[in-house]
């Protein structure tokens, strides 16, 4: 199914892929895919591909792995692509290979695969990555999150470690317990229905036993008064 959706959506959305390579080609200096080294299933390492949104060796500048909402290293021809999930498509190449399936836990590049417990290293390395999955789904405006505490005078990397990665382990560890055909299904409505309501939080009402959102990545928990206790 993977092989056959992605060779479909390939050739469906070939005019956009040609149309954005063309404009990265003409209005950015560096090149127009972005080729990163992902961990895959079993832990093998695969080329996972974008189109370019950032400026060449950006991951040894500013917050490195970790970008911001208007982080400067960041193309305007980048800010749409990244906003409208455009630079996402050429994963569809990553499928066709088998690297990659629609429904799965993110690719993560090495340096951030090993900061996760080590249980839940290995629920992540028995599934096959996908383009989507519940910490997709539920991180989708993450920039939006690391933003907010940068802005209030925490170190993001910190957040991170505290917060956000913990909750990230506990997901793919709940997908790792409940990957079935039907929960991949629900995952890709779920995709679709987040593309066009962002706010949504129907992931929590569509997916029974999917832990919690914990205060602190939730609008409330994201407050100063809130996040005094994190910064002590």
């Amino acid at each position: 199914m993977d092989i056959l959706v992605s060779v479909v959506l390939i050739l469906a959305l070939s005019p956009i892929l040609v149309c954005v390579a063309l404009i990265l080609f003409f209005s950015t200096k560096g090149p127009v895919f972005y080729l990163q080294e992902r961990v895959g299933k079993d832990s093998k390492f695969f080329q996972m591909f974008k189109f370019s949104t950032m400026l060449p060796n950006s991951i040894n500048m500013g917050s490195k792995t970790i970008t911001i909402r208007n982080d400067p290293r960041v193309t305007r021809v980048g800010k749409v692509l990244r906003i409208s999930k455009i630079n996402e498509l050429p994963q569809l190449f990553n499928i066709l290979r088998g690297d990659m399936s629609f429904i799965g836990p993110r690719p993560l590049i090495p340096t951030s695969f090993r900061k996760y417990r080590i249980e839940v290293q290995e629920a992540i390395s028995k599934c096959v990555p996908g383009l989507s999955g519940a910490g997709s789904i539920i991180f989708r405006d993450e920039e939006d999150i690391i933003t907010k505490v940068k802005h209030m005078g925490y170190e993001p990397l910190d957040f991170y470690k505290n917060y956000i990665y913990p909750y990230k382990g506990a997901i793919e560890l709940w997908y790792s317990e409940n990957i079935s055909f039907t929960t991949d299904i629900i995952l890709g409505i779920v995709t679709l229905w987040k593309v066009l309501f962002p706010q949504s939080q129907i992931i929590y009402r569509a997916l029974h036993g999917l832990p919690a959102l914990p205060r602190e990545l939730t609008e409330e928990g994201l407050t100063e008064e809130a996040l005094i206790s994190f910064g002590d």
